[in-house]
């Protein structure tokens, strides 16, 4: 126990005596596989000496710093065994203060994960990061499932190094099918955590709920990423989802331009909306439950704009029972 003090003590020590220029440099190494000297010295603003000696106190500090060879020469960080100290600037323990404090859907783990980095963060860190963790909340989706943290990291560590996936779906029916796929991305959107991926037997791209999947598991293939059809992975998300097709279908053509439905409606809907030209566009929403689709096509009504409705006869019949109820 008092050797781990004393270790506590040391390592809090070489923390404290840190440059904000070594942090930099640290920085740089890990969001690039490789740079040059010549880069490096010039970002950091400082000589090939001075670099030489930032590098060699990175390395007193355990991380795995290689000069690379070649005529310019350059170095990269790689991974090692031992964890090395972990070493923040402001910003950084801020913003990762604030993605732990609003995490959803990871149930407790994230809070364990905030009290942990607290920790281990140097001393003159700990009251901001507090501070940031005890004044900051967020309003949960209604609906929030919980989801598996492990399923999560799985899925982001075989997404990062390119690993065909085997893992078991459950549809909204309940039914279960084995799916292989190449994952892509994960996207947080209305309260649930979405996996895009490339499903290779059925050759196409999906989307899967998270916390309707289990048992991930990486295979021995691995794959060259494809190229989303879209220009970001939350533009796909949201593309699907219009384009789905569910259970309740109701289509909306409103006297009023899209940009300003879009201007006067919260939130996202669940369909798609399409301008058809300076006045007028028109809505279709598309859902599992009456419930949902008679709602966002009460907020569309609420506008007060004409319009005409082309809807399933559970929807029309809930909207018109609506209706009569605010004339009485």
């Amino acid at each position: 126990m008092a050797g781990t003090m004393v270790d506590m003590v040391e390592t809090e020590s070489v923390r404290a005596g840190v440059p904000q220029r070594l942090l930099r440099l640290l920085s740089l190494l890990q969001v690039r596989r490789e740079w040059s000297g010549a880069e490096l010295t010039e970002r950091l603003g400082v000589s090939a000496r001075t670099l030489r000696r930032d590098v060699e106190r990175l390395r007193d500090l355990d991380y795995r710093v290689e000069g690379t060879p070649g005529a310019a020469g350059g170095y990269r960080l790689v991974s090692g065994r031992d964890l090395p100290p972990l070493l923040l600037d402001d910003d950084e323990a801020v913003a990762i203060a604030m993605g732990l404090a609003t995490v959803q859907g990871v149930g407790d783990s994230a809070l364990r994960a905030l009290a942990k980095l607290e920790r281990v963060l140097p001393a003159r860190l700990r009251p901001r990061l507090a501070a940031v963790g005890g004044a900051t909340s967020t309003v949960p989706h209604p609906d929030t499932p919980g989801v598996d943290p492990t399923v999560l990291g799985a899925l982001a560590a075989n997404s990062r190094d390119r690993v065909v996936t085997d893992l078991v779906h459950r549809s909204r029916s309940g039914s279960h099918t084995e799916r292989r796929v190449e994952p892509h991305h994960l996207v947080l959107h209305g309260g649930h955590w979405y996996l895009i991926a490339h499903d290779i037997d059925r050759a196409a791209w999906r989307t899967f709920r998270v916390d309707r999947m289990s048992d991930p598991r990486p295979t021995h293939g691995r794959f060259e990423p494809r190229e989303l059809p879209a220009p970001d992975p939350a533009t796909f998300l949201t593309r699907h989802f219009a384009r789905g097709e569910y259970r309740y279908t109701a289509t909306l053509t409103l006297e009023l331009s899209a940009e300003e439905v879009r201007r006067r409606v919260y939130g996202p809907l669940p369909g798609s909306l399409t301008p058809l030209d300076d006045g007028r566009c028109r809505a279709r929403l598309s859902a599992d439950t009456v419930d949902l689709v008679c709602q966002y096509a009460a907020v569309l009504l609420a506008l007060g704009a004409e319009f005409t409705l082309a809807a399933p006869p559970e929807v029309t019949d809930r909207l018109h029972a609506l209706g009569s109820r605010l004339d009485r």
